[in-house]
């Protein structure tokens, strides 16, 4: 069973922790064997607790870790702090005050751990779904240098840039993937109920069909006979392509796509050069080691080939190279940052370099998908009128021709 306990290490330190023991003889005497004087031992405490970080973590699993929350607690938290708010108490006010049941979960493991003595860097990393490890090692860096609400804000900051460019992504393909919908919708709704009407009229007239409007009789008979194969198949095909994307080697080929696409490959570059030069900047400023600052953004890295530059970067470090070394003979860098660093390194100023680079690529990253929707949104319309006016043409053209045929009947 689990019993809390608490007592005094050998170095005069209060420890509250838990242990599973049979009883609380033989866990005390476990614990004195650790070193550990033993003040008190509670069963029913120890299974509240355990109970509380269990029903953390599961919270945290089914809401996912969002981004948007995270921003929000990290901002709340700092202010508080700031004001000289004991972290505890800090933590319990946070979780009367939310409404997400998933994050009240998650502040009230955080509250507890820290009420038994954990660091909240170290109580942060029991929830993995919530905080990455960059959040948890800048907490951790704030803790240690006495500079958590410096931390924190630094974070805040950090997590409000990375919503707002989600939201500006989202928020740029929310038209053309309408668009989408309505040309698929339409095309679909003719091929499905129009086209079947007029195949009827064409064999009561017996007319002789030009082969574009054969073609999409056969097409629309087909889809109206075998909708469940395209289903079925369409299903199979999603799931399939998600395993292979799940693979190294589909992982390879989607990022590689990706960086190769003529407007994409710009956008991917400037946005992950962005972030890359934003994380570099935040950790390098906290006074973390250079190694451990690109093993955290090697770790939260996605794109296979970003993570073999932050390996190349690491490579270089380690020979005593300067890091603006990898990143000038790389493409996948935009070359201002990569010129940022090496003069920042020559200035001893990389970090704040960093940090105004990242605003202005984000500023530019901005216009570049406005331009690039303002492109999009055009072409799906001109495609979507390209298809709807063949199929329109394919439909009339034999009553274009029975009409003719009329008009040169004999009189």
């Amino acid at each position: 069973m689990k019993l809390a306990y608490q007592g005094y290490d050998s170095n005069g330190k209060v420890v509250n922790d838990t242990i599973d023991a049979p009883s609380a003889a033989e866990a005390t005497v476990s614990l004195r064997e650790r070193g550990l004087f033993v003040t008190s031992i509670d069963a029913e405490a120890g299974e509240r607790k355990e109970a509380v970080r269990a029903g953390g973590k599961r919270s945290g699993k089914r809401s996912g870790s969002g981004i948007k929350g995270l921003t929000l607690f990290t901002r709340q938290l700092q202010v508080m702090i700031t004001t000289g708010t004991p972290i505890v108490q800090a933590l319990s006010a946070l979780q009367r005050q939310t409404s997400n049941a998933g994050w009240r979960d998650t502040i009230a493991c955080l509250s507890s751990r820290v009420e038994e003595g954990v660091s909240l860097s170290e109580a942060m990393k029991d929830h993995p779904e919530r905080f990455d490890a960059i959040y948890c090692n800048l907490v951790a860096a704030g803790e240690t240098s006495g500079k958590l609400p410096v931390m924190l804000e630094r974070l805040a900051a950090l997590k409000r840039k990375q919503l707002q460019t989600r939201n500006t992504i989202v928020g740029a393909l929310v038209y053309p993937s309408l668009l989408m919908v309505v040309a698929v919708s339409v095309l679909s709704l003719m091929l499905t109920l129009v086209l079947p009407r007029f195949g009827g009229l064409f064999e009561t007239l017996d007319l002789p069909l030009p082969p574009t409007t054969q073609g999409l009789m056969f097409l629309s008979e087909f889809l109206t006979s075998y909708w469940w194969i395209i289903i079925l198949l369409g299903v199979g095909i999603g799931f399939g392509l998600n395993y292979w994307l799940k693979t190294e080697h589909g992982k390879q080929a989607m990022f590689t796509a990706m960086l190769r696409l003529p407007l994409v490959g710009k956008v991917t570059r400037s946005f992950s050069t962005a972030r890359i030069a934003r994380l570099l900047g935040v950790l390098m400023d906290s006074h973390l080691p250079l190694l451990d600052v690109l093993d955290l953004i090697r770790e939260g890295t996605v794109n296979v080939h970003y993570s073999r530059l932050i390996d190349e970067a690491k490579e270089v470090v380690t020979r005593g190279e300067p890091i603006s070394t990898a990143f000038i003979r790389s493409d996948l860098i935009v070359p201002s940052v990569s010129e940022a660093i090496r003069s920042g390194e020559a200035t001893g100023k990389v970090a704040s370099s960093l940090l105004v680079m990242s605003d202005m690529i984000d500023e530019e990253n901005e216009v570049l998908i406005k331009s690039l929707t303002g492109v999009l949104e055009p072409m799906i319309l001109l495609v979507m009128g390209v298809l709807v006016g063949f199929m329109a043409l394919s439909i009339f053209l034999p009553l274009f021709d029975l009409t003719a045929m009329s008009a040169g009947g004999p009189q």
